[in-house]
């Protein structure tokens, strides 16, 4: 009898291929801390039956775990969501008459802005960041509270926080999951650590008017990420920032209010008619140069538009009299024999050393000076470029558009004089917050436009997307964001209203990923913060909108 209630005492644990058995109760971090020195990065949560659970979660019945760490994407997520609760709190502390916005990525960290009754100063975010170490310092725990939505509306109100107050009414559960740390309660959408001691690695820098929050990368888990200056990226946000402010669409309580009030089809148009004013002005500027500017090329990571984005700048080219005429880098690819094997002994078709560069600049530089050239096409089947006596000559009326991940990588048209080319790029910079604390990563957009397109035109389940995000990420970091301040022009893609667009698509398929695979996790975050958006239906979108790539009737296609 004595035996049988021991055993009920203890539960069995499966970590990898190891099974353990440990007391029923025990609290993961106790566990985390005895396999810390296995794992490449500080543990920050873990996946129990394949559903995150904080490092404070108690177990109870018998599981299998996977340790979360800062080498994993969840990873860093945590910790940054950790961090920004640090520093809200921080700032409040000095500065109790503040309202502090996280703003957007920039330069490797995170753009936050302190709105009080004074200009910030380099000597007050030295401030701020002594206090998030005190508090850091300190270890105070991070403790999950579940609240009515009533309580949850009186803490914010306390606190101040009447942007969340909005959310609330748009949130279909009837309890809120707030977080407290000291005197401070916030919703930051997501997972935390345990406690501040777990936030060492961060720092600092007075951007005018505000501050980026630099942190670690998965890539280098250990080390804060050195701040890189990106002005022309930095504008763009701005812009978008200024004009969201206008127009009086902020956050995702503006949207979900707007549609509600039947202002759903205005603001479509808005937002459609300013993308439009955007690209005319940029072919205007091209047409005042049209006696230098002979070469155009467009870039942007994956999902941003880029193809509609061309259509519609060359139409508008083309409203100024000029003819443009569109070269595919893809067919000046090596022959696949001759194509170089990466360190993983795979031929990695994303990176420049696939392009016959010294065949394509010797084509663009003939094209430009009057000369005939017969254009390749490259064979995907069989690996080779073919000549199908394709010519192509052109006037100097008739500028050549290059559309490619390559576009902005001065070593693509190395040949060309920069007077003579001018560059875009591309890219959906959601301007858009779920609230002052919480925003919506250009990433998430991104992803979620490309679930929804893959689904409806190329036949792939959420999964298989899901699968391939993280090499098209990868792929990205590695040949386009580090070129990106070399555009002339950016152009941001995102539209106010598209999220409310795309949830009725997205949505049963985010409901389809059952528990056990491996990506739910993701799935799971991304239906966290898409049911908090209001449905619009898309009838009234323009047949040449960027969203039309992803929903389909384009007028391009």
């Amino acid at each position: 009898m004595i035996n049988r209630v021991m055993k009920k005492d203890k539960i069995i644990v499966n970590i990898g291929d190891e099974r353990i058995e440990v007391n029923r109760g025990t609290k993961l971090e106790h566990i985390s801390v005895q396999y810390q020195d296995m794992w490449p990065a500080q543990i920050v949560a873990a996946k129990v039956n394949n559903s995150i659970r904080e490092l404070s979660y108690t177990l109870y019945e018998d599981c299998s775990i996977q340790f979360i760490d800062m080498s994993m994407t969840d990873g860093i997520r945590i910790y940054l969501r950790s961090l920004i609760f640090i520093f809200i709190r921080a700032c409040y502390e000095l500065f109790p008459d503040s309202d502090v916005f996280i703003e957007h990525s920039l330069g490797n960290g995170l753009y936050c802005e302190l709105h009080g009754q004074f200009p910030l100063n380099s000597k007050q975010v030295k401030e701020i960041e002594n206090k998030m170490r005190e508090i850091v310092a300190n270890n105070e725990p991070f403790e999950r509270l579940r609240v009515s939505k009533t309580e949850a509306e009186r803490i914010f109100k306390d606190m101040g926080f009447c942007d969340k107050i909005e959310m609330l009414e748009f949130r279909p559960e009837d309890y809120v999951n707030l977080y407290r740390c000291g005197w401070m309660y916030d919703y930051l959408y997501g997972y935390m650590v345990p406690s501040t001691g777990y936030i060492k690695k961060f720092k600092l820098h007075f951007h005018l008017p505000g501050i980026v929050l630099l942190y670690p990368s998965k890539d280098k888990p250990d080390k804060v990420a050195e701040f890189v200056d990106s002005p022309k990226l930095f504008r763009v946000y701005r812009e978008s920032e200024k004009w969201c402010k206008r127009i009086e669409v902020e956050n995702v309580a503006d949207l979900n209010n707007a549609i509600k009030q039947n202002k759903g089809g205005d603001l479509i148009r808005i937002c459609e008619a300013h993308q439009e004013k955007i690209i005319a002005q940029i072919a205007d500027d091209i047409s005042e140069q049209r006696d230098g500017i002979r070469l155009i090329l467009i870039a942007g990571p994956s999902s941003s538009g880029k193809t509609t984005f061309a259509q519609r700048f060359r139409v508008q080219l083309m409203v100024n009299g000029l003819k443009p005429v569109s070269i595919s880098i893809d067919n000046y690819f090596l022959n696949r024999e001759d194509i170089p094997l990466n360190e993983d002994g795979k031929r990695d078709m994303e990176s420049i050393d696939v392009i016959d560069i010294e065949l394509f600049n010797e084509h663009l530089t003939q094209l430009i000076q009057g000369q005939a050239v017969q254009i390749p096409f490259y064979n995907f089947k069989t690996g080779s470029r073919e000549y199908t006596g394709k010519v192509v000559k052109i006037d100097e009326d008739q500028p050549i558009i290059v559309e490619g991940i390559h576009g902005l990588n001065e070593k693509l048209t190395a040949m060309i004089p920069k007077s003579n080319k001018y560059k875009i790029y591309i890219s959906a910079l959601t301007q858009l917050n779920i609230d002052n604390h919480n925003r919506i990563p250009t990433t998430d957009t991104r992803l979620i436009r490309r679930i929804v397109r893959d689904h409806l035109f190329r036949g792939t389940s959420i999964e298989e997307t899901l699968s391939m995000w993280p090499m098209v990420r990868e792929g990205e970091e590695k040949n386009i964001f580090p070129y990106q301040e070399q555009a002339d022009f950016m152009f941001n893609s995102a539209l106010i209203y598209e999220l409310s667009v795309l949830k009725p698509y997205i949505f049963p398929l985010l409901e389809d990923v059952s528990r056990d695979s491996p990506y739910f996790t993701e799935v799971n975050r991304l239906k966290k913060f898409m049911k908090y958006f209001i449905e619009l239906e898309p009838e009234q979108i323009p047949n040449n909108s960027i969203l039309r790539e992803f929903i389909g009737g384009s007028c391009f296609y």
